[in-house]
C-alpha cells in the first residue's frame, strides 16, 4: 500500500512539475492537467484527487471519440444524469443512450468538448465531488458554448465513478426563431 501511495505521489508530483513544460499552446483550450487539481492537496489525498480528476479527463476523451460505452462505465449502475433543459436520466443504460445521442449530434456538427483549466474537487471517505468549467468548439475552433459542471462520485475499490452529474451553459439557450408571418396580399383599388 505504501509503495502504491509513493508511486502515485511521485507520478502526480512529476505531472505537476512537467505539466507546463509538456503543454503545447493550441487554438482550442488544452485539457487541464491533473496536476492543476492537486497543486494544494495534502500528500495523502493525492491518489484520490488524481483519480477523481482523471475520471473527468477520461469522460472528455470518450465523449469526443463518440464512445458511449466508454463514458457509460464511468457511471454507477444507479447514477442520475441531470442535463439542462431535459428530464433526469436514471441508470447507466439510460445514460449510455442519452449521451450516445449527444455524442453523435456533436460529432456530426464537428463539436469538440474541452474541460476548463483549474478544476476543483474534494472527497470525504468514499464520496467525492468535482466542479469546473467547459467549452465547446466548432470545426473551425471557434468557441460556441461555455459552461460549468458539477459531479458527485463514489469510490468503488480504487476507482471513482459518477453517481450524480450535471452541467449548464453560461448563456441562456437561444430562443427559437418564430416563423415569418406571410404578408397580407396587396389589393389594387
Amino acid at each position: 500500500m505504501k509503495i502504491q501511495h509513493s508511486a502515485a505521489l511521485a507520478a502526480a508530483t512529476a505531472a505537476f512539475a512537467l505539466g507546463p513544460v509538456l503543454a503545447a499552446p493550441a487554438a482550442p483550450p488544452a485539457p487541464p492537467a491533473v496536476s492543476d487539481a492537486i497543486a494544494n492537496v495534502r500528500p495523502e489525498a493525492v491518489p484520490d484527487m488524481v483519480g477523481l480528476h482523471s475520471a473527468g479527463l477520461t469522460w472528455m476523451k470518450h465523449f469526443n471519440a463518440g464512445n458511449a460505452n466508454g463514458v457509460a462505465v464511468l457511471y454507477d449502475e444507479n447514477a442520475v444524469l441531470l442535463p439542462p433543459n431535459a428530464a433526469a436520466v436514471e441508470g447507466r443504460d439510460a445514460i449510455r443512450v442519452f449521451l450516445g445521442r449527444e455524442m453523435n449530434e456533436a460529432r456530426k456538427a464537428g463539436i469538440v468538448f474541452h474541460m476548463g483549466a483549474h478544476p476543483a474537487g474534494g472527497f470525504s471517505g468514499d464520496l467525492g465531488w468535482q466542479s469546473g468549467t467547459y467549452s465547446l468548439t466548432d470545426k473551425s475552433g471557434k468557441v460556441v458554448e461555455t459552461g460549468k459542471y458539477l459531479s458527485v462520485s463514489k469510490k468503488q475499490g480504487r476507482k471513482w465513478i459518477y453517481i450524480r452529474d450535471t452541467w449548464n451553459a453560461d448563456a441562456a439557450p437561444s430562443a427559437p426563431v418564430a416563423p415569418a408571418t406571410p404578408a397580407a396580399p396587396e389589393t389594387n383599388k
